[in-house]
């Protein structure tokens, strides 16, 4: 009677493995897709931010010594994609502890409660409903626009880290330099671009948006190609557990029938 209230629970034990293996194979191809998508979306955003890039590296901007310093933490509200975002989250708090009044700004919620736990304080903004479909440019501009327009704010400078995408098992966290329009102007080679006064304020939050946008996009295809590799991990590992539980439960099986031919021919040996 054990061994076979064992059975059973084996067997419920493989439904229920099983049942969640079939879950996580269809979550991978569903990643799978969105990754693709993802990666075109982020060819387009890298050329956004090299844009921006490039100009400040045209005009020689260079940080000013004791700039006040804004962090931005460009994560997601989604899970299920391995340490993603653990991972910029220790980078947040590590930075932190070093600049331990830097306001910052969480882009998701995922981050937001892991550096809420440590600098609950420091927290600015955090802005949430970020992951669940590849950003826009108009999310990013919005974003960027409440930030600059908030005067509680004082930076100088806003750093922001993000997830980069390396390849489609890999990814690394990164951060983005954006400098204000003051320190632009003053950079030795920005007199060489023809401009007016009044296009100035624009410039400065269309570098900075342009910044976000990349963070964002580049994030987001980091996201999803861990959320592909988390899901083929997860598929993988119910695989052999399933092997391990059907060899357990056929040797639980045999031994049952075993038993039961012994208590036969013991029967029949006794008459």
């Amino acid at each position: 009677t054990r061994n076979m209230a064992t059975l059973k629970e084996i067997q419920n034990r493989l439904k229920s493995v099983t049942n969640i293996s079939k879950i996580t194979a269809s979550m991978k191809m569903i990643a799978s897709t969105k990754t693709t998508r993802a990666q075109r979306a982020m060819t387009v955003a890298r050329n956004y931010g090299k844009v921006s890039d490039d100009f400040v590296k045209q005009a020689e901007v260079k940080p000013v010594e004791g700039a006040k310093e804004l962090l931005i933490t460009v994560s997601s509200d989604k899970g299920l994609c391995g340490g993603i975002h653990s991972w910029l989250s220790r980078s947040t708090r590590k930075y932190l502890s070093q600049h331990g009044d830097t306001p910052v700004v969480i882009l998701g919620d995922k981050a937001k409660v892991q550096v809420q736990r440590a600098y609950p304080d420091n927290i600015r903004y955090s802005f949430n409903q970020i992951g669940s479909t590849i950003p826009t440019y108009d999310e990013s501009s919005a974003i960027a626009s409440v930030i600059l327009n908030d005067k509680s704010i004082e930076f100088d400078n806003a750093k922001l880290i993000y997830n980069k995408f390396v390849s489609a098992i890999a990814f690394e966290t990164d951060s983005i330099e954006c400098y204000p329009i003051s320190q632009i102007v003053e950079a030795p080679n920005f007199k060489a671009y023809e401009y007016q006064e009044d296009i100035l304020e624009n410039l400065n939050e269309f570098l900075f948006a342009n910044n976000l946008y990349w963070a964002l996009v580049e994030g987001h295809a980091a996201e999803m190609a861990a959320k592909r590799s988390a899901m083929e991990n997860a598929t993988k590992n119910a695989g052999d557990m399933i092997n391990r539980l059907t060899l357990q439960y056929n040797r639980g099986r045999q031994a049952v029938i075993t038993n039961e031919l012994i208590d036969i021919i013991t029967g029949a040996s006794a008459l």
